[in-house]
């Protein structure tokens, strides 16, 4: 195989890393198979598929690594989080698995440590700001694998059609934006409002801070249901949603990916997107702006920061070779392949000044220096995981004409306390 395929190989490993259900004891000849549960990472099916990626992958390692081999089953970033804690609920816990959570696993001393596994230099390359937010106890358990923040995309040749001259900088633009791309074009979406299961948390926590709320105040309580949240959700209700400026699918059952896929396909006059968007974008030769989240008077002064972890899981063992792969998967080649395939800031150090030096990837450099300010979920809480997973249940319900904002930030609340204090 082209030592190119190895690289992108690692890459693809490196973003989707995680293991498959059933405990894994070495076969036969001392043999070992680790299990991964990885995330698909296609965006309006315009990426190479997530699959190919980790054939590559584990084809360059098993090569590199005779006795140790890789199985990998992907899953949509809908169903990623909910299938491993079945996995681990049912005992069938893969070794490694990519997930937006990673506390509450670490909490019950389910998971290896990230300085039991990685080398030293390894571990030490992580930007430290993804670091500390890995940490569980001051303990890093959430190894770094993709990183990202938001900004506002819009279609140009749509905006020009409409009259539009300047990107929006508040919602009040945002709103104005969508009632002229409404009536003077034929586009579906003025703009799209994915609050679908798939990455609600992500899409809320957008509108939240652009209001001056969020998950959490300064001392690390949620202040899920607070006013400015109530508020900020109940502006975008009255004023996109009720105002018929969101296209025909309620946002509740509008998913990230199908937002984005509309999008490519000219369906969209606004979304809000992460970077591998602008990648597909430009396969579709479309004429994409981006400028900075708005806010409710102001560009907003943050977005919200993804980042998707890899964990390593004790219950089979296998922590040398798990430690192996995971070098592999961070090496410097590798991430910079992945980060460039799938348009992705990457997670380290070396590969992050690489990146911003490289006039290539220049159409990154927003998002590079937009991430240092960006907030990002409250993940080292044991709470997270389920705040986020009722978050993806009940905020589209929000949006619809029975529900409302302060419902269902409610019930996001009531699920916030229950699950910090056991009840």
């Amino acid at each position: 195989m082209p030592r190119h395929r190895h690289v992108l190989i690692a890459a693809a490993a490196a973003l989707v890393l995680s293991v498959s259900s059933t405990g894994c004891a070495p076969t036969e000849g001392g043999e070992v198979t680790l299990r991964l549960v990885a995330a698909d990472y296609e965006v309006g099916g315009h990426s190479d598929s997530t699959e190919r990626y980790w054939g590559e992958l584990t084809e360059a390692f098993e090569s590199a690594h005779p006795g140790i081999s890789v199985q990998v089953e992907v899953e949509s970033w809908e169903h990623v989080d909910r299938k491993i804690a079945d996995m681990v609920k049912a005992g069938e816990a893969p070794d490694l698995a990519q997930s937006g959570t990673y506390a509450d696993y670490a909490a019950r001393g389910e998971l290896y440590a990230a300085d039991q596994l990685l080398s030293v230099p390894v571990q030490a390359n992580f930007l430290r700001s993804l670091t500390e937010a890995g940490e569980y106890e001051r303990v890093q358990y959430g190894m770094p694998f993709a990183a990202s923040t938001r900004l506002l995309f819009y279609n140009k040749d749509l905006f020009a059609e409409a009259g539009i001259k300047t990107p929006p900088a508040t919602w009040d633009d945002v709103k104005e934006a969508a009632k002229r791309l409404k009536s003077r074009t034929r586009v579906r979406h003025p703009i799209a409002l994915p609050f679908g299961p798939e990455e609600a948390q992500i899409e809320a926590m957008v509108w939240m801070l652009g209001g001056g709320g969020g998950y959490t105040a300064l001392n690390g309580s949620y202040m899920i249901n607070s006013q400015e949240n109530i508020d900020s959700l109940r502006w975008v209700k009255e004023n996109l949603v009720e105002a018929g400026l969101i296209g025909p699918v309620p946002p509740g059952r509008l998913n990230r990916k199908d937002a984005y896929a509309a999008f490519l396909h000219g369906e969209v006059g606004m979304v809000n997107g992460y970077p591998s968007l602008i990648q597909a974008a430009e396969a579709e030769g479309m004429h994409v702006g981006m400028t900075a989240v708005p806010g409710h008077e102001r560009e907003a002064t943050s977005a919200p920061g993804v980042v998707d972890w890899i964990m390593a899981f004790k219950r089979n063992g296998h922590r040398e070779e798990m430690g192996k792969f995971l070098d592999f998967l961070f090496s410097d080649e590798n991430v910079r392949e992945f980060a460039a395939r799938n348009n992705l800031l990457p997670v380290t150090s070396t590969v992050t000044y690489q990146m911003e030096a490289d006039d290539k990837h220049r159409n990154l450099r927003a998002f590079l220096q937009e991430m240092p300010h960006a907030v990002l979920p409250p993940l080292g809480k044991t709470s997270w995981a389920s705040v986020s997973e009722s978050t993806k249940r009940n905020i589209g319900q929000a949006m619809t004409p029975d529900g409302s904002p302060e419902g269902s930030l409610r019930r996001i609340a009531d699920d916030a306390y229950r699950a910090e204090h056991g009840h």
